[in-house]
């Protein structure tokens, strides 16, 4: 119980840091009364979307609570609920992460704007946005870890569900609630990230591509009635989703590492090289230690920002934030493990280095995260060539600029590959396969960190939205602006951990896969030569890019509607242009509303639906490869897009910041840069963030149902009439 005491002091150290935050943005003045209207607007546009949402939400969890419940009950031939019980827990954590986190960007956002305003002070302003943002980042962290003690603590050990020494036939109820907790983590993430992303996007493209290059106005004027919708978009997209899509990736982590502990535990008691009880009970405990010691390393990185004194490089500051966190959780880690599991015997673990071999793997995952987060900030920031030169593009117009940018987002894919490709063999070999788990872990350990900075960029933006709609003094934009081109550079960073994480996830979880329908003591493999499974990799390869292409045509749908919106009031309203009409926002927030609530449904469902029909009609074998071929697709995929995006749109910034001689606002190659930063919008906000959900959820769902595919499937059928 030590272990448990150990994660849910970390879990209300971390919620009670947040709820202190959150009241000391609240008691922040909110400025002028004009400030006041625009951001209550705001606030009140994203407090009906995701109340609707989370509508939608509930139905769905409530039909597939219930479908568990009669899945699991006939097939262990008893009543089983605590699996759907389990469900509900991850779907109430992460949709509490996401509500907390998206209702405290809506009030810091105009207190940024404010800070700006009264202090011209970058230092002060950042430490404004990094307080809101540190919410919602401790908020995933904390929520995540306190929905995982309630369920060991109900499930596990707590009231008897597991005992060591018969694991072997109870450790199957605690895997199914393991796995079923990350599935309602991951059904919410998909909601907020795929309905956020949709919103945003539309509200974003309408915006830019008719006030921008079209009209000629600035970015978030008051004249343009896109922009509150705009804004409500970053808080229910780039907020709510990101936490929701950051949380889900931590569970998985976590708990595809717990499983793995135990089917590797089950499968080698039939071997000679059999796991001992207590190894097998320091393996299940350590992960969730390992992620509380990484809280709490995040919470001392946040704090050491907000308490020091405010300076004028906010890039640095948010470095100092995330890397010191990284820093004293792999410090704090190696503490753990020697506790933990010096002196214990390490046969069947695959432990090749004693007992430090599951810190050294966490350790690989913790710096290829690093590494891959400064290699997308190589690729998005406006510091480094290959930015500038989508910048220099943008002179010859804007076929250029998007050429270019689709060149340096294909061209990313490759290192952080590399690097992934390195963490993956060198976690197995130092630690088999719990070692890719924890690496995995590891890259995501000081996640509360990197949320907080990753949602300190849409608050900025947001914050500079009002500020240019309350026509506040030109140097306030400034401030405001330059926090959110570190902004674009930190969400790509965030991205580069989230994907690169899922992808070691998703391994480990495709192997607890393989050991769910396979008997004991059985050779565990995927033969490629096998046309089966052949098949099933080429079928998966294909459906990231039939899931992106329907996000992608979603946010084209609901952005066109936008257009004509904004191209009708124009029109139709005498005065708008010269600001002596005020422009109809209403309309436009309930345009993306409608587009991201009727749009997300198809693609949520069909990443939960795909595997299931799969497996039912060609068997676990078919599955298999289907996931790996997802997985490869997937990560490239998400890489490039969120590249690509990214360095489009800080193209477009380093041509506003004058870095272009006789290039500026409104002149043909800045034009041509909004053309690229358009094209990229779904591709980093909405498409890239959602494919490492894609391949999480597809894997849990997957688990979840291998013992069902592996007995009732259409081709075992046919082959037995034959």
């Amino acid at each position: 119980m030590t272990a448990l005491i150990i994660v849910i002091v970390a879990a209300l150290a971390a919620l009670g840091y947040a709820a202190l935050n959150y009241a000391g943005v609240k008691k922040l003045e909110e400025g002028t009364d004009r400030m006041s209207e625009i951001a209550a607007a705001i606030r009140e546009g994203a407090n009906a979307f995701i109340n609707y949402e989370y509508k939608i939400i509930a139905i769905v969890v409530a039909i597939v609570a219930v479908a568990f419940g009669v899945i699991f009950s006939l097939q262990e031939g008893t009543v089983r609920w605590e699996p759907s019980v389990c469900f509900a827990i991850g779907t109430i954590m992460s949709a509490c992460a996401g509500y907390v986190g998206m209702k405290i960007a809506t009030y810091a956002n105009v207190r940024v704007s404010n800070t700006a305003r009264k202090t011209k002070n970058i230092g002060e302003t950042l430490k404004v946005a990094l307080k809101g943002g540190s919410v919602m980042g401790l908020c995933v962290g904390g929520f995540a870890l306190l929905g995982l003690f309630l369920v060991y603590l109900i499930f596990g050990f707590g009231l008897g569900y597991i005992n060591i020494d018969t694991i072997e036939t109870e450790g199957t109820i605690f895997t199914q609630c393991l796995s079923c907790y990350a599935l309602g983590c991951s059904i919410v993430a998909m909601f907020n990230r795929v309905g956020g992303g949709i919103y945003t996007k539309a509200a974003d493209m309408g915006a830019d591509l008719v006030g921008k290059t079209e009209a000629h106005i600035p970015e978030d004027d008051p004249r343009n009635p896109a922009t509150i919708a705009d804004n409500v978009g970053d808080n229910v997209g780039d907020v709510a989703g990101l936490g929701s899509d950051l949380l889900e990736s931590y569970v998985g982590a976590i708990t595809s590492s717990i499983i793995l502990a135990i089917s590797l535990f089950i499968h080698a008691a039939f071997t000679s090289d059999a796991i001992a009880a207590e190894t097998l009970e320091k393996m299940i405990f350590y992960p969730l230690m390992f992620a509380a010691i990484g809280l709490v390393a995040s919470i001392m990185g946040i704090a050491y920002v907000l308490l020091k004194k405010g300076s004028d490089n906010p890039h640095r500051d948010l470095n100092i934030s995330t890397w010191s966190a990284a820093a004293i959780t792999i410090i704090g880690g190696f503490v753990l493990t020697s506790v933990v599991f010096q002196g214990v015997d390490f046969a069947g673990t695959g432990f090749a280095v004693g007992y430090l071999s599951p810190w050294i793997a966490a350790s690989i995952g913790v710096v290829s995260g690093v590494i891959i987060g400064a290699i997308a900030e190589y690729y998005t920031s406006y510091d480094y060539r290959p930015t500038q030169l989508i910048s220099e593009a943008s002179r010859e117009g804007a076929a250029l600029t998007i050429t270019q940018g689709l060149a340096v987002g294909m061209k990313s894919c490759m290192a952080p590959l590399i690097v992934l490709g390195i963490a993956t063999y060198a976690s197995y070999a130092v630690s088999g396969m719990f070692g890719l788990a924890m690496a995995a872990i590891g890259m995501l350990s000081f996640v509360s960190a990197t949320v907080s900075v990753d949602t300190y960029g849409p608050i900025s933006d947001n914050a500079g939205g009002i500020a240019e709609m309350s026509e506040l003094d030109p140097e306030v934009r400034q401030i405001t602006d330059k926090l959110d081109s570190v902004g674009n550079t930190t969400a790509a960073i965030g991205k580069g951990f989230a994907i690169g994480s899922a992808s070691l996830a998703a391994l480990s979880l495709m192997v607890s896969f393989l050991y769910a329908f396979n008997e004991t003591g059985t050779n565990l493999e995927l033969n490629f030569t096998d046309p089966l499974i052949l098949a099933g990799a080429l079928v998966g390869a294909a459906l990231p890019f039939l899931f992106s292409g329907m996000l992608i045509e979603a946010v084209a749908k609901a952005a066109r509607k936008m257009v004509d919106e904004v191209r009708r009031q124009f029109r139709e309203i005498p005065g708008i242009l010269e600001g002596k009409a005020k422009p109809d926002y209403k309309t436009c927030i309930e345009i993306s509303s409608q587009g991201a609530l009727k749009e997300m449904k198809v693609p949520a469902i069909m990443a939960i639906l795909f595997p299931l029909i799969s497996g039912f009609l060609f068997g676990p074998y078919f599955v298999g490869g289907v996931l790996i071929g997802a997985t490869i697709s997937a990560i490239m995929l998400a890489i490039f897009t969120g590249n690509a995006g990214g360095a489009w749109d800080n193209a477009k910034k380093y041509i506003e910041s004058g870095a272009i001689e006789g290039q500026k606002k409104g002149s043909p190659a800045h034009d041509a840069a909004v053309v690229g930063d358009t094209v990229g919008d779904p591709l980093k906000d909405t498409v890239g963030p959602s494919l490492d959900i894609l391949i999480k959820i597809m894997s849990t769902v997957s688990l979840v149902a291998a013992v069902l595919f592996s007995q009732y499937n259409l081709l075992d059928f046919i082959k037995g009439l034959l």
